[in-house]
């Protein structure tokens, strides 16, 4: 007997068929067997199956003279033959990850749980990429005492992403239902209602195949009787828990139907003509009033909208409405504020109200427009177009200029005032290469921009021009201008031509000549940033102090993408590039702050300067998780970069003390404070950064610098604190700027841009150290400079245990040092905020302590000494 047995089932699927059964075939469990379930296929499917027995005795074959129309009935046919106590099921256009069969078998083995469901991953054909399918569901590994403990689980409603107990099943007579589609739904209904324990995994055990033009159910929403078959298994499945005494879990499974299964239908709404949208409102209409009212309150507020307006049969404001739940989400036409709230449309009705959003609080920069393509068409080379302008939180100032930027490109404009809308503009323009058109309004006043893309039919016709096509885009329709085919192949050729003459190890075999036969030059410099990221940290107290000092020494500034933040004056070159591997092989001088490319051997005569980027707890060099590994070649190529520098920029005693025996350093080290914090130390902030900011007089401003997971790069996790309770609670005295480490990836929702200030690309962090009034940071080093400030700071450190013995690992123990309070939840977090004087004054002691370990070299004068010092003597 095979310790489980894998139903692929099928139907006119031959091309694809082999694929599924031989990742089952594949899976690191070998004791199993596979049951194929042909729903009466009439393409070449019964010689697929045949060849696949032929070639490996596991694979077994099952047809049904008639087509069932469905899954249901293919899927108890393998149930019902199944010869192992464990059963999966399989579509033939999908496939299991290598290890999906085994881990789920040791999960339900080691748990005694009557199922086993783990996370689901779409896997998008065209691009390969892999998305998880409600990934908060399978965050962590846990066993479930019954439905009722965790009802949000009823969003899991797959059946092929769950190991089950066979024995379980036919006990409990569990089968799919045969004569509708979407009978996993009503199968996983019941399944919740009857299971006693379950488990839930986090890893991927099922890969979703969604191909371009698909045929799956699942895809098939411009049929009607897609419709209808939903709201039959949503009725079915409410009957069942009914049937088996939780009639008080329905709530939670109609909360499933709103938020998932009416979504579909509402996202590629717009894209409908009115007569489905009609009919699909009038199909939906009778299980939506068969829901209670609680149950609207907890989904999304354009999501309540919607089924407001399906309940109140308004089909032209739903199309106009269900533009607003994809992609950017287009605002509203019109909105009222009446008491505090807002609605959509233009009066305060019930189930209307999207306050929750917060768009009327949105400061200028990010406010939404609404900008609707009425009219286009060609002219010439050109395209005309009128739109309408709706300003529907009625935020335009008097006074502003308006402009449609396409690509780099801007367009004056000039939007006039209508009765119909706010303004109607008439524009001409030229379409250029890639890009989504934006009109943008600047308010005169403070300089400050709000653009928004434009709406147009969804039904429009494509537009054929030299400079590109325009075209609608999306399930909200916005106008896109997309390259020429012709141009952009031309363009593809030209840049992957490019890329086989500039390899990295052709550029870095040139590089390696050069320096054997070009000297030097001393009167030039490289500088590099956060690896030419920025014009900020010591490399740039540096550079402007070596242009004070007068010193004849040419600078060059290595830039990764676009001048950014640079001053005009300042010459660059592009990291990475042949003008890059020039200047490497020709300066003098190198000035950073991270690291030079690793590879790339220093020239003899060429002296370099490592300012590091910060100090603190946390462990570095060959303590760090990147190298502490015992692999030779990742840790030699780190002692042959740190064997480069001539001189180390040492902020304190305690850095060197950590710093310098981590990463094997023995050179030169100037101890006289850091650069980039001299600006700290006479308190010299830029000027305007509240007002760059948007940040509203009188409020109070909070720093949040949390520092990035070794582990969870570039995943936004590095947030941890609760923004939302934070907004709740604090955004009427206060306003968070949010600078995220340079390697993470987090957007705020837009819901908290009325709190939230985001500031990762900031140029310089020194003024947003400056400007605020406290700092909230976990084990960044921001930490020890914002010491020299002698403002608040506070610690959230919820995962402190994991962070310092598996995570990064630290030489400090933070909760122990810390200048201000460490908490690890939210709540103590909002507290600690309330009452900050008390407890910044509670942590006196503390703070002076704290501030002598890092900063007791800091005077203000580290750049013109270390100037004074380097360069001259590199110039004797």
């Amino acid at each position: 007997m095979p310790a489980c047995t894998v139903v692929v089932i099928t139907y006119n699927d031959a091309a694809r068929l082999p694929r599924a059964v031989r990742s089952v075939l594949r899976q690191s469990l070998r004791d199993l067997e596979v049951i194929i379930s042909d729903d009466a296929s009439t393409d070449g499917t019964p010689r697929v199956a045949a060849e696949l027995m032929r070639a490996d005795p596991r694979v077994r074959y099952l047809r049904r003279e008639v087509n069932s129309g469905g899954c249901g009935a293919p899927r108890n046919d393998g149930l019902d033959a199944a010869a192992a106590p464990y059963v999966m099921f399989l579509d033939s256009d999908d496939e299991l990850p290598r290890h999906a069969c085994k881990s789920l078998l040791t999960e339900i083995e080691r748990t005694g749980a009557d199922f086993v469901s783990g996370q689901i991953s779409r896997l998008y054909e065209s691009s390969g990429r892999l998305k998880p399918y409600y990934p908060t569901l399978f965050a962590r590994r846990r066993v479930v005492e019954g439905i009722r403990e965790e009802p949000e689980l009823f969003l899991d409603s797959f059946s092929t992403n769950k190991l089950y107990d066979v024995r379980f099943l036919r006990d409990n007579l569990l089968r799919f239902p045969e004569d509708i589609h979407y009978e996993d739904h009503v199968f996983a209904t019941e399944l919740y209602a009857l299971a006693r324990r379950f488990a839930v995994v986090p890893w991927v055990v099922y890969h979703w195949h969604r191909a371009r033009g698909g045929t799956s159910i699942s895809l098939s929403i411009k049929d009607m009787d897609n419709v209808r078959h939903r709201v039959v298994a949503a009725r079915l499945s409410d009957d069942i828990l009914r049937e088996h005494g939780a009639a008080d879990l329905v709530p939670a499974r109609q909360y499933r139907f709103l938020r998932q299964d009416l979504r579909v239908y509402l996202n590629p709404l717009p894209t409908m003509d009115r007569v489905w949208v009609k009919e699909f409102a009038a199909v939906v209409r009778l299980y939506l009033e068969e829901i209670a009212p609680e149950v609207f309150d907890r989904v999304g507020p354009m999501d309540r909208v919607c089924c407001r307006l399906i309940l109140d049969d308004r089909v032209d404001d739903l199309r106009i409405a269900a533009g607003s739940l994809t992609g950017a989400g287009a605002p509203p036409r019109a909105a009222v504020q009446v008491g505090g709230r807002t609605y959509w449309g233009t009066t305060a009705t019930p189930g209307m109200d999207i306050t929750d959003l917060r768009l009327a609080e949105l400061p200028y920069s990010a406010t939404r427009l609404r900008h609707e393509v009425t009219e286009i068409g060609q002219d010439g080379d050109r395209v005309r177009m009128t739109v309408h302008t709706y300003d529907p939180f009625g935020v335009l100032p008097v006074e502003w200029k308006a402009f449609l930027r396409v690509g780099g490109e801007k367009v004056p404009i000039s939007p006039q005032p209508s009765g119909e809308c706010a303004y109607v503009s008439e524009i001409v323009f030229t379409p250029r290469g890639r890009c989504e058109p934006r009109i943008g309004f600047t308010r005169v006043a403070d300089g400050h921009t709000t653009t928004d893309r434009l709406l147009v039919d969804p039904a429009m016709k494509p537009i054929e021009l030299p400079g590109g096509t325009v075209k609608a885009e999306g399930y909200a329709a916005y106008l896109c201008v997309r390259a020429v085919s012709a141009r952009s192949l031309l363009r593809r050729i030209r840049r992957r031509l490019l890329k086989r003459l500039s390899t990295p190890k052709l550029k870095l075999r040139v590089y390696k000549a050069l320096i054997k036969v070009v000297p030097p030059r001393r009167d030039l410099a490289l500088f590099e940033a956060d690896v030419g990221k920025g014009y900020t940290g010591s490399p740039r107290a540096i550079y402007e102090e070596l242009r004070r000092s007068g010193l004849p020494i040419e600078a060059v500034w290595s830039v990764a993408r676009g001048r950014g933040n640079f001053p005009p004056d300042v010459r660059l070159v592009r990291r990475g590039s042949w003008a890059y591997v020039w200047t490497m092989a020709r300066a003098g001088y190198w000035v950073d702050s991270h690291g030079f490319p690793l590879d790339y051997p220093k020239p003899r005569r060429t002296r370099y300067l490592q300012t590091w980027h910060g100090q603190g707890i946390k462990s570095i060099g060959f303590d760090a998780p990147d190298l502490r590994g015992d692999f030779d070649g990742p840790r030699a190529q780190w002692r042959r970069a740190v064997a480069r520098w001539d001189a180390l920029v040492s902020p304190s005693a305690e850095f060197s003390r950590c710093f310098l025996p981590s990463n094997g350093y023995t050179g030169r080290v100037y101890r006289c404070g850091t650069p980039r914090c001299d600006a700290l130390v006479r308190g010299a902030c830029a000027d305007g950064v509240r007002e760059r900011l948007e940040i509203p007089p009188g409020k109070k401003v909070l720093l949040y610098a949390p520092t990035y997971r070794d582990r969870a790069k570039g995943s936004g996790r590095s947030v941890r604190v609760d923004l939302e309770l934070m907004a709740r609670e604090l955004a009427d005295e206060w306003v968070l700027i949010l600078r995220t480490h340079p390697v993470e990836r987090y957007k705020p929702p837009e819901r908290l841009r009325h709190f939230v200030r985001p500031a990762g690309s900031y140029p310089e962090i020194n003024d947003l150290m400056l400007a605020s009034d406290a700092l909230l940071t976990d084990y960044s080093s921001v930490m020890c400079d914002y010491a020299l400030t002698g403002k608040p700071m506070l610690f959230f450190i919820d995962d402190w245990d994991d962070y310092r013995l598996s995570e990064r690992g630290v030489y400090h123990d933070l909760p122990s040092i810390a200048p201000g309070p460490c908490v690890t939840t939210t709540a103590d977090l909002v507290a600690a905020l309330r009452d900050l004087p008390a407890v910044h004054a509670a942590h006196a002691g503390r703070y002076a302590a704290f501030r002598e370990l890092w900063c007791a070299d800091e005077r203000g004068d580290a750049s013109a000494r270390i100037v004074a010092d380097f360069f001259t003597a590199g110039a004797r």
